[in-house]
């Protein structure tokens, strides 16, 4: 209980009542903007209010000057290219300190680790990260479609987006089998071919549409399989 009251103050805190014209003055003025005083302290006051109990008020300081550290380490140490990974980096910073409290009341174990199912799903979810994705790319290796002109594959994307859209896909038809909800499955195949081969038709690539279907039945397959295979 203590772990959500915490978590729920802490999404209040530090996105709901945190204004963008507070956050460019931090990373402006860094640990001489008094807004930086501020988010501390209504993070204090909103983990007490959200604890309701004033014998817990030695928990509310706890997590204001954890805050206060992990925010201000955040503040000197980033830059405009390292801004995204202290974002990612000071949020888990915020959970784990939470998850600390939590684990000194009492409130989680890791009996869970000793479950059977438990691990048989990590490891199928894991298998279906980026083992899965090397597998799939090892098997279509031979067939790659190039170009004349340059050897590759004539396609504007984000980088590395396949990688990840397989393996999200994946996981969600994992997620769909082990939940036994076979109809998300043929949902996700019918997302993946309105907007996948709709793009495909337009290019008039004939080696590069049968390239894709050929991955993204295999990265469905092996999806599937895991998933009856682990349930």
């Amino acid at each position: 209980m203590i772990f959500i009251q915490l978590i729920l103050a802490h999404l209040l805190g530090d996105f709901i009542l945190q204004p963008n014209s507070w956050v460019a003055d931090k990373e402006r003025n860094k640990l001489k903007s008094s807004y930086l005083y501020f988010h501390v302290l209504i993070h204090t006051v909103l983990s007490l209010i959200f604890l309701w109990d004033l014998k817990l008020w030695w928990v509310a300081v706890l997590v204001g000057i954890s805050h206060f550290i992990i925010d201000a380490c955040k503040l000197s140490f980033q830059n405009n290219q390292t801004k995204k990974s202290w974002f990612f980096i000071d949020q888990a910073l915020h959970v784990a300190v939470i998850g600390g409290v939590s684990l000194y009341f009492g409130e989680f174990n890791f009996d869970f680790l000793k479950n059977q199912d438990f691990l048989k799903i990590t490891m199928g979810a894991l298998f279906l990260t980026t083992p899965a994705s090397i597998f799939i790319k090892l098997l279509l290796s031979s067939w790659t479609p190039v170009t004349e002109e340059e050897g590759n594959i004539q396609t504007e994307s984000l980088s590395s987006a396949g990688k990840y859209i397989g393996i999200l896909e994946r996981l969600l038809v994992f997620t769909f089998i082990v939940v036994n909800h076979w109809e998300g499955v043929g949902f996700m195949i019918a997302a993946k071919s309105v907007f996948r081969f709709s793009d495909l038709a337009q290019a008039k690539q004939r080696k590069l549409t049968e390239y894709v279907l050929i991955g993204t039945l295999l990265s469905f397959g092996i999806a599937v399989l895991a998933g009856i295979l682990i349930k």
